[in-house]
């Protein structure tokens, strides 16, 4: 269903990012932020999952500033590799990738002619948090267990979009103190909380909770259809 297209930030850097598109005029668009495994078979799949909805989907590839092509699978190894992976990212002088989530908005919203959303998983949720706090062009915005986004500093900040996020009660890597104290600091937020693990939504690890995945699904494209409809 999709194919790999050429993206240009506005700096002129050059990105692939995965293009699904649906069989009639899309309803909306929605931008699909990676895990630290890159644009990889689930990734994609999310994105052919939303073109089958009616939504036109753009992933771009957000480690391409720092390696091309990155496509993991969830070994420990793929696990370290993603985690330096990211971190080279978040160590690029600012704005870092942000340009290039912005040129995934931009060539959304041109090629589908309607709203866009955006939604991103475990750190694309951190960078989905950022996305409606600082880009343009958005109307909603629905990070899964964002990693980092609960956080003092990024829970300071401020949407400019409507927001719903997911996390898991369980997840080790954002303590649910956290996500208590993050629900607090954003009134505004729709947070939801479920009794499953970091990555609950991709059927490719095994923390996967199909209960978990399937609510927050629905969840989501009853979100994006009230926002991008």
């Amino acid at each position: 269903m999709g194919q790999f297209v050429d993206l240009k930030s506005a700096d002129g850097f050059v990105l692939p990012a995965w293009v699904a598109e649906p069989d009639a005029p899309p309803r909306g668009a929605v931008v699909v932020l990676q895990e630290i495994f890159g644009v990889n078979h689930h990734i994609r799949a999310v994105a052919d999952r939303f073109a089958a909805r009616g939504y036109l989907a753009v992933a771009p590839s957000t480690f391409h500033r720092v390696q091309p092509g990155v496509d993991m699978g969830y070994t420990s190894d793929d696990m370290q590799a993603g985690i330096a992976l990211k971190a080279a990212v978040e160590g690029l002088p600012a704005p870092g990738v942000m340009p290039d989530i912005q040129a995934a908005i931009d060539y959304a919203a041109e090629r589908s002619g309607r709203k866009v959303g955006i939604v991103g998983f475990c750190w694309g949720g951190l960078l989905t948090w950022r996305a409606a706090c600082t880009l343009t062009g958005l109307s909603a915005a629905v990070p899964y267990y964002g990693g980092g986004m609960t956080t003092p500093e990024e829970a300071a900040r401020q949407p400019q979009v409507p927001v719903l996020a997911h996390f898991g009660e369980r997840d080790h890597w954002i303590p649910l103190d956290s996500v208590q104290a993050f629900d607090r600091a954003q009134p505004g937020v729709e947070v939801h909380v479920y009794q499953a693990d970091h990555g609950f939504n991709c059927d490719q690890r095994g923390s996967y909770d199909e209960a978990a995945a399937l609510a927050a699904r629905d969840r989501t494209l009853a979100f994006f259809d009230k926002h991008l409809g």
